[in-house]
């Protein structure tokens, strides 16, 4: 049997266990189980749940002195979100960054990209985003904005993303039985199921389970494919003071890979051209012998839970990842042998096909924590010591491949046949990482208004890499500290105030590799130590919820000394760093019928003393909005009860193309129109949603990152429809 039919095959066999189990419990065969004794006390979820990515588990994200969003279940419904990148462009902080279809999303925060390795959390936990990461099983997402250092060991300033995982029903007389068909954009088909429910004699046992597939064919032409995910999560209330839960997902997806445009060539020391916006269905890359992308993973935790006296929690927790992928993507690179950062002047461009097969992503991490409250000083303390084990290996393919297929593709159509020519084959390189954090917080009341929250961080790290064939090997091993300060105080009028700063670690190698020719290949940079300081106000009520937030974070920049330009001495180095700050309002409020929500970010960005081209000093980086705004306004009707419907907008500020602002990307704004309308249908509770996105059909270029050497031009999508339906069972 191939490689792909195995996958297949696999994927058959653990849906149909998981159905199986699911209908075996949903049947009631487990009430034969040995019964638990008086279970744990019930946790109402409300609409502004703990936070928990931040850090504090028990505190809800209105009373924390952090800048916070979260996108619950109607969120990602509403809006027909696939990805986190549907989600999170919901908020004003965030925009795309080298956000490719049919790959793994990169998103930007406050102009800062993260990182797929160290920014994503998956119940808390730190996960790979280096995959395809499906929605059907995650209860709410989450975005801490900001350094992070306190709730990661290393990360890129910017933010942390937490996908929250789907848990059994909380109640013993609950139970979910949802079924949802989707269509579009495109042609695109799913079906999802969510189910979940308690038995036992005692309702001790609760189970979750969660079935998707979708028939992928999107607006994009030639980039047909297909996603399936199965998730079971339950649990076990061994007693009144322990807990035992459980949940695993298994994803697969496969699909054509989608290229990027690029900037048109106007030959030697002269500005390139940015061509006109295009519609945003084509992809120019495609070839008859193109393969797709294939994205596994299979992702599990057990948490135990056990309460102690004085009203003390332990929790020790265990996860697990394993990622596969066949990265394949027939891409345009370049005009020439000689112009690789943009295409010809005519929008010809060449054509490269790039392939690795079977690279292995596994992660592994195990925690245990001890929070509870404890009277110091004449003081009340919430303390929480936890400590963590990482280990993160990255296993690729001893080679990729990448063979030149045409030289004379262009933007406006046509393929040529293959021509011989010497390709971009070569090593991979392989990553082992491990750390161990330390992590300390304290949340002193110093009055019933007025709070200090402390918090320190000690990890110590160590990484290697090496070709595949075992060359130019480099290690990196550190220990260090982060601290975090903060201060909240209510007002009497009912907001919060606070004030926090702190500080985010990234560790960097200068490059050993073939290609590169570094006088100190291999050894370690110094710390890029982030700092962040941030002041803000939020109110949370009933009808209306709004927040406004300065910020200021400066981020070190590591680069290539002078001399690596014009083929002499090359150092990498520390090179100046990035300055951001801005000013976040958000807000949501209910007046009758309406419900008007919002959000706004003003960005100033900038590089600073930068050494080996000092002409960047001032300039704004590449692909950094000056500003988002971001809109709803919902009406629901009264005379036809369960229906709502609600328009939202979408403005993103001008960007840089180039280094220096040769070029620059307009602002633009979209419009997308939606109607929700909750119903009976045969009696079971139904939900229609019906949406039209980019209303006004507006061709615009939504992002421009500059990635591998190349100018890269991202095309909005056109006017596309969408329409879903659910039964609440």
């Amino acid at each position: 049997m191939n490689p792909c039919a195995q996958h297949h095959a696999l994927h058959h066999v653990h849906s149909a266990t998981a159905v199986a189990v699911a209908l075996l419990l949903s049947t009631g065969l487990g009430s034969g189980l040995a019964s638990a004794q008086t279970a744990l006390d019930e946790v109402t979820v409300t609409a502004q749940p703990p936070l928990g990515v931040s850090g504090f588990d028990d505190v809800p994200a209105y009373a924390l002195p952090l800048s916070v969003s979260t996108f619950s279940q109607t969120d990602l419904r509403d809006i027909g979100a696939q990805r986190v990148s549907d989600a999170m462009l919901l908020d004003a902080s965030v925009s795309e960054s080298y956000n490719l279809p049919a790959y793994w999303d990169q998103l930007s925060v406050r102009g800062l990209t993260l990182d797929n390795r160290y920014n994503f959390r998956r119940d808390g936990l730190p996960i790979s985003a280096q995959t395809i990461i499906g929605l059907e099983n995650k209860e709410r997402i989450e975005l801490l904005k900001g350094t992070s250092g306190i709730q990661a060991g290393t990360s890129a300033p910017g933010g942390l993303v937490n996908y929250v995982v789907k848990r059994p029903p909380m109640r013993d007389t609950q139970s979910i039985r949802n079924v949802t068909l989707s269509y579009g954009p495109g042609d695109t088909r799913s079906v999802a199921l969510d189910l979940g429910n308690r038995f036992g004699e005692q309702a001790q046992w609760g189970y979750r389970l969660n079935v998707a597939h979708t028939d992928l064919n999107p607006v994009i032409r030639d980039t047909q494919g297909q996603r399936e995910l199965v998730a079971l999560a339950m649990d076990w209330r061994l007693d009144a003071k322990n807990r035992l839960e459980w949940e695993f997902e298994q994803s697969h997806v496969e699909q054509i890979g989608v290229n990027f445009y690029s900037l048109l060539d106007n030959g030697p020391n002269a500005t390139p051209t940015l061509p006109a916006p295009v519609d945003g269905t084509r992809n120019i890359t495609r070839q008859p012998n193109a393969r797709p992308g294939v994205f596994d993973g299979l992702t599990g935790s057990l948490r135990f839970k056990h309460q102690l006296e004085n009203n003390w929690l332990w929790t020790t927790q265990y996860a697990v990842q394993r990622l596969r992928a066949d990265d394949r993507l027939i891409y345009a690179s370049g005009c020439s042998a000689t112009v690789q950062d943009r295409f010809c002047a005519n929008g010809n461009f060449q054509i490269y096909d790039y392939n690795t097969e079977n690279e292995r992503r596994n992660n592994d991490v195990v925690q245990t924590a001890l929070n509870g409250q404890i009277s110091w000083g004449g003081l009340e303390h919430d303390v929480t010591l936890s400590v963590m084990r990482q280990r993160l290996v990255d296993d690729m393919p001893p080679t990729q491949t990448s063979p030149l297929l045409g030289t004379t593709n262009s933007i406006s159509g046509g393929l040529t046949p293959p021509v011989q020519a010497a390709d971009r084959s070569g090593l991979m390189s392989n990553t082992r990482d491990a750390s161990t954090e330390w992590a300390l917080k304290d949340r002193i009341k110093l009055n019933d208004r007025t709070s200090t929250w402390l918090g320190v961080r000690y990890t110590q790290l160590k990484r290697q890499t090496a070709m595949t064939d075992g060359s130019l090997p480099t290690q990196d091993q550190r220990n260090f500290m982060t601290p975090w300060l903060a201060v909240s105080h209510q007002l009497d009028a009912g907001p919060m105030v606070f004030a926090s700063a702190g500080q985010g670690i990234e560790s960097e190698v200068s490059p050993n590799a073939p290609w590169t020719s570094y006088s100190n290949a291999g050894q370690a940079l110094p710390t890029l130590r982030s700092h962040q300081h941030e002041v803000g106000i939020k109110s949370f009520a009933y009808q209306t919820n709004w927040q406004a937030t300065w910020f200021d974070i400066t981020r070190p920049v590591s680069g290539d000394s002078a001399g690596c330009s014009n083929g002499g001495t090359c150092v990498r180095q520390m090179d100046g760093q990035a300055h951001h700050r801005g000013l976040e309002l958000n807000g949501r409020t209910v007046q009758g019928s309406w419900t008007w929500g919002g959000s706004t970010t003003w960005l100033h960005a900038r590089r600073e003393n930068a050494t080996s081209d000092p002409t960047l000093n001032g300039e704004r980086p590449i692909n950094v909005p000056r500003y988002i705004m971001r809109g709803l306004a919902e009406y629901r009707f009264t005379g036809i009860a369960g229906l709502r419907t609600g328009l939202r907008v979408s403005r993103e500020g001008d960007r840089n193309a180039m280094e220096h602002g040769e070029i620059v990307l307009p602002a633009w704004t979209t419009l997308d129109l939606t109607a929700h309308y909750d119903t009976r249908s045969d009696r079971q509770p139904t939900t229609w949603t019906w949406a039209i996105q980019n209303l006004t059909n507006k061709h615009y270029w939504r992002e421009s990152p500059k990635a591998h050497h190349q100018y890269f031009l991202n095309p909005g999508a056109p006017r596309t429809l969408r329409a879903s339906v659910q039964w609440h069972l």
